[in-house]
């Protein structure tokens, strides 16, 4: 089975667009969502309408749970919170639906999917090789794949080897022995200094990982957020994946 994995896509629906058009050229098997559909962008609504139409597989996220009411927003920085509270606002009832429905953990042909890591599924971090292992041995599964930290990364765990280190585009990984964990990057916000949105193509059979990164009209989501009044951070960071 081959399978594209998105996360993180936060409303950007021309980021979302240009990934799937990736997407179709490579014609998966199957597309999973690690979740945070919604949250600092100015489409939520289409870009919950679209995952609902196209993911086999879809997470929960931290925001997402935000703007449902189900995680307090004091835990967010400022100018996610007002991105919430302004997405509650124009969130649709179709939207509210497709989103409650989720959970921020899910297993797939053997893969373990979780929003954050497994030691915490919502809210924690991985961004080391550190946290990457002990995530690793808290998790049933061989293959993990996360989210949340808006960062391509891989660890792998061999015989008592560690291999933890940021995946820019055009890293492969050969599954083939030992454990892995694998973050796709952010499709709509990435905070690696690289811009353009990411996916993850995987081949289960041949036991590969290939990471992607796909330019996108990033001009194009700022003029929405500034019309939309969100924070002008949001809007800057976008240029800088940052």
């Amino acid at each position: 089975m081959r399978v594209a994995v998105v996360s993180d896509i936060h409303g950007n629906l021309h980021a979302l667009d240009a990934v799937l058009a990736a997407v179709d050229a490579e014609r998966p098997d199957e597309l999973w969502c690690l979740g945070d559909v919604v949250g600092y962008g100015p489409r939520p609504n289409e870009c919950c309408e679209t995952i609902a139409r196209r993911a086999d597989v879809s997470l929960v996220g931290n925001h997402d749970l935000g703007v449902l009411g189900h995680e307090s927003l004091e835990a967010f920085a400022d100018d996610a919170a007002a991105a919430a509270r302004w997405t509650r606002d124009v969130l649709t009832e179709a939207s509210r639906t497709f989103l409650e429905a989720l959970a921020p953990v899910a297993s797939r042909e053997g893969v373990g999917l979780y929003h954050g890591s497994p030691r915490d599924p919502v809210w924690e971090y991985v961004l080391s090789a550190e946290v990457g292992v002990a995530s690793l041995l808290a998790a049933p599964e061989r293959l993990v794949l996360v989210g949340h930290s808006h960062v391509a990364l891989e660890v792998g765990l061999d015989e008592g080897t560690v291999r933890g280190e940021l995946a820019p585009p055009g890293t492969e990984v050969d599954l083939s022995s030992g454990r892995w964990l694998l973050n796709p990057g952010s499709v709509g916000q990435p905070r690696d200094g690289d811009p353009a949105a990411a996916f993850l193509l995987l081949d289960l059979r041949a036991r590969r990982a290939l990471f992607r990164r796909v330019p996108y009209p990033i001009e194009r989501t700022q003029e929405e957020i500034r019309a939309a009044g969100l924070p002008e951070s949001l809007a800057q960071r976008l240029g800088e994946g940052l």
